[in-house]
């Protein structure tokens, strides 16, 4: 790495979507400082894929913070809530899904900007996304927007003259256009774990909304789905 690269923050979930990001922050010239947090999510084999991640990929740094998210609950990844699947005859995007963790982009990102102005770095990265998702109202661009205007706002750093980026280069493509690009960086998606029920050897259910958009994604992009599932295959 290059000693005078511009360091950047990368949030880092251990899914394919952020995965892609840090390899982009990474082909842009930046050094990665990859960060992961525990939140109380229903499993960690997706921290453990973070780790993988972030030194297959070349972060500088990786950090894994603890938050408990799970102490006030309210969402299927967080509660005692039955995760959605292709079998409840819900749809993907009709509504906010009770995989809606609440605030959790906001509290990432608050995150990674605090640790980004102890860095000096000023550009955040992460892997929200507008249009393959579930309908969370903080994967959209108007988040994204808001939260930049926060972070200039709201930091000694921004105050004093610096200014704030929060990348999200993944806002508009489609998660076949996600793994194209993945494919060209470089990522071993076997090595990621997208799954909201993933067992504790990061084996996928193949069915709850992030399966279901992983597997479309890899179809639709013509790439051979490496996603290790349990039972051996999806459906």
């Amino acid at each position: 790495m290059n000693k005078a690269a511009k360091p950047a923050v990368v949030l880092v979930s251990g899914g394919m979507d952020s995965a892609v990001v840090l390899a982009i922050a990474r082909e842009q010239g930046h050094a990665v400082h990859a960060l992961s947090v525990r939140y109380g999510q229903r499993h960690t084999s997706e921290l453990d894929a973070a780790d993988r991640v972030a030194r297959m990929l070349g972060a500088v740094q990786h950090k894994t913070v603890n938050v408990d998210l799970r102490s006030f609950g309210g969402s299927a990844l967080t509660d005692d809530i039955a995760v959605p699947t292709d079998a409840d005859g819900h749809a993907i995007g009709d509504g906010i899904p009770s995989t809606y963790v609440p605030a959790r982009n906001t509290i990432l990102l608050a995150l990674a900007l605090g640790w980004a102005e102890v860095l000096g770095a000023t550009d955040l990265f992460c892997g929200v996304n507008a249009v393959d998702y579930s309908g969370y109202p903080d994967c959209r661009p108007e988040f994204i927007d808001g939260f930049e205007a926060l972070a200039n706002l709201a930091t000694k750093a921004g105050v004093e003259g610096s200014r704030f980026r929060v990348h999200a280069p993944l806002m508009h493509m489609s998660k076949a256009d996600i793994a194209r690009a993945g494919q060209r960086l470089g990522v071993d998606f076997s090595q990621t774990v997208s799954c909201y029920q993933a067992d504790a050897d990061g084996r996928a259910c193949g069915h709850c909304d992030a399966c279901c958009l992983r597997a479309q994604g890899f179809t639709d992009a013509g790439i051979p789905d490496p996603t290790r599932y349990v039972g051996g295959a999806i459906g």
